[in-house]
């Protein structure tokens, strides 16, 4: 499968994520992009530092970062797109995903 298919990064997306690791104050092999459950829909997006890359990962690598997809998120990301918005409203990652069949009204949960 190729990175593609798996995940796109936007240029947002890729600019924030070099920010946020070059904040951080110690080397970081880049960010994990994961699923947890919670919300009113079942499903939340996780994004996380990554010291050591973790077997069944998916290793994305994109306009200079590296996004890791959790193996066991995977069946829920696959094909998504990972922005960055700032606006009055919202700071943050957005995730445009076509395996999502819901969401709710605050845009913190997803269901498949």
């Amino acid at each position: 499968m190729s990175a593609e298919a798996v995940l796109q990064i936007s240029d947002a997306a890729a600019d924030r994520i070099k920010f946020l690791l070059a904040q951080r104050g110690k080397p970081s092999l880049g960010v994990r992009l994961g699923t947890t459950t919670k919300g009113c829909n079942g499903l939340s997006y996780k994004v996380d530092y990554v010291d050591e890359e973790t077997p069944g990962d998916e290793k994305v690598t994109d306009k200079g970062v590296t996004v890791y997809i959790d193996g066991m998120s995977m069946i829920y990301l696959i094909g998504s797109t990972m922005d960055y918005k700032e606006d009055k409203f919202q700071t943050g990652f957005v995730f445009e995903n076509p395996n999502a069949t819901g969401t709710c009204g605050c845009g913190e949960s997803f269901s498949v």
